[in-house]
């Protein structure tokens, strides 16, 4: 396969991220997004593939973490974890998707590295 530009990098760098918007139409769409993204473009650029392992990792992060608060429901403290965790979560992606835009790799805080 052919290796991507540095501009092109960026962008896919950028997308990698930026898919993970999808959870908020497609159940798990923040997972597949990213999953897809990074599959496809992993060989093609080192950029795209630490980006996508970093966004994919995050994703599967937060929903490990919306389960657990989901949990936590019944005890009244989950709803208020829902939430934070939403706002979180949009301002990483946020934060992650500038920064790949400017070529730096980014890592998200309180993220479990599941995926080496």
């Amino acid at each position: 396969m052919a290796k991507l530009t540095e501009a092109q990098e960026r962008t896919w760098g950028m997308f990698c991220h930026l898919s993970a918007l999808a959870g908020y139409i497609i159940p798990f769409g923040n997972i597949i997004g990213p999953l897809i993204i990074w599959l496809i473009k992993k060989d093609e650029s080192e950029f795209v593939a630490d980006q996508g392992k970093e966004s994919l990792n995050f994703q599967i992060s937060i929903c490990i973490y919306a389960i657990i608060a989901g949990l936590l429901i019944l005890i009244l403290v989950g709803v208020f974890l829902l939430i934070a965790i939403g706002i979180f979560s949009l301002v990483m992606i946020i934060i992650a998707t500038v920064k790949a835009s400017n070529g730096e790799k980014y890592r998200y805080p309180l993220t479990l590295r599941l995926i080496k």
